[in-house]
């Protein structure tokens, strides 16, 4: 009788979420506020609208400015507000 080994992988696949912006303030050390816009439907009146959020990201070289585009992922967090990084 043959005994079959089964390797389990352990590692687990991360999703992680992603978003694109448009950077409104450098004024901190290592750290950009990032202006997101996502266009909703209105469940009623099916009429579109923009909703905007900002997010604090995390950039390690200070290399972003005032109206740079962006993209950044969610990581672990890194003070009470940062819980995002920048994408190259």
């Amino acid at each position: 009788m043959l005994k079959k080994e089964v390797k389990l992988n352990k590692e687990k696949e991360i999703i992680r979420k992603k978003f694109d912006g448009i950077v409104v303030s450098d004024k901190m050390e290592k750290t950009i506020v990032v202006k997101v816009d996502s266009v909703k439907i209105h469940s009623k009146y099916k009429k579109r609208y923009t909703v905007s959020r900002k997010y604090k990201v995390h950039d390690e070289k200070n290399q972003f400015k005032i109206g740079d585009k962006i993209s950044f992922v969610e990581c672990r967090p890194m003070s009470k507000d940062k819980r995002w990084r920048v994408i190259k």
